[in-house]
C-alpha cells in the first residue's frame, strides 16, 4: 500500500492518501499536521481541524470535551518547559562546556555498569561523589542513563572509569 500517494484526480472517486485505497467516499482530515483526504477505515487517524470541530465523528461531547482539556494540559505543560529551557541568562554568564569537556560515546547500558560498579565497591552516590569532587545530581544521570540530557562532561565519565575500573567509553 501506498503511504502519503498523491491521490488520483481521475473523477469517480480518489485515492486515500493514506492507505492507497480507491474509494468514492474520501473526506479531508489532519493527519500529522498534513491535510489528507481518506477514506473511511484511515479517518480514525485523523485530527480535529484549527477551527476547534472536528474533520471525524469523535463520539460524545465528553469525550470531545475531555480531548480539549488534555490538549489544553499538554500545552500548559509544553509552555512551561519552554519557560525553563528559554532562560539564557545562564548560558551567557558560563557559556556552554561542550568543546572543553566533551562526552565520548558511551558503551550501551553504561549507567548500570556504573552502577553496579559502585556497589561492588561498598560506595553509595554520594560517598563516590564526594571521592570524585562532583555533584551527586551528576553521578545520578550516569547512572540512570542520561549523561547526555544531564550536560555530564567527559571528565566525569574518566573519574569513574578510573576509579571503579570500568569501561564506559565505546571505542
Amino acid at each position: 500500500m501506498a503511504k502519503y500517494s498523491t491521490g488520483d484526480d481521475s473523477g469517480g472517486g480518489g485515492s486515500c492518501e493514506l492507505c492507497g485505497a480507491t474509494d468514492s467516499d474520501l473526506t479531508t482530515a489532519t493527519v500529522a499536521g498534513a491535510e489528507l483526504d481518506l477514506c473511511p477505515n484511515c479517518l480514525d487517524h485523523g485530527e480535529t481541524d484549527d477551527r476547534g470541530g472536528s474533520t471525524r465523528d469523535t463520539g460524545s461531547s465528553d469525550d470531545r470535551d475531555s480531548d480539549r482539556d488534555r490538549r489544553q494540559r499538554a500545552a500548559r505543560n509544553t509552555a512551561k518547559l519552554a519557560d525553563r529551557s528559554g532562560d539564557s541568562a545562564r548560558w551567557e554568564r558560563e557559556g556552554t562546556n561542550y568543546d572543553r569537556d566533551q562526552l565520548p560515546y558511551l558503551v550501551s547500558g553504561y549507567g548500570e555498569r556504573v552502577e553496579q560498579a559502585r556497589e561492588d565497591a561498598d560506595l553509595d552516590r554520594a560517598e563516590l561523589a564526594d571521592d570524585l569532587d562532583v555533584a551527586t545530581d551528576d553521578l545520578q544521570a550516569v547512572e540512570e542513563g542520561r549523561a547526555a540530557r544531564a550536560d555530564v562532561g567527559g571528565s566525569l565519565i574518566s573519574a569513574l572509569e578510573d576509579r571503579l575500573d570500568v569501561t564506559l567509553v565505546d571505542e
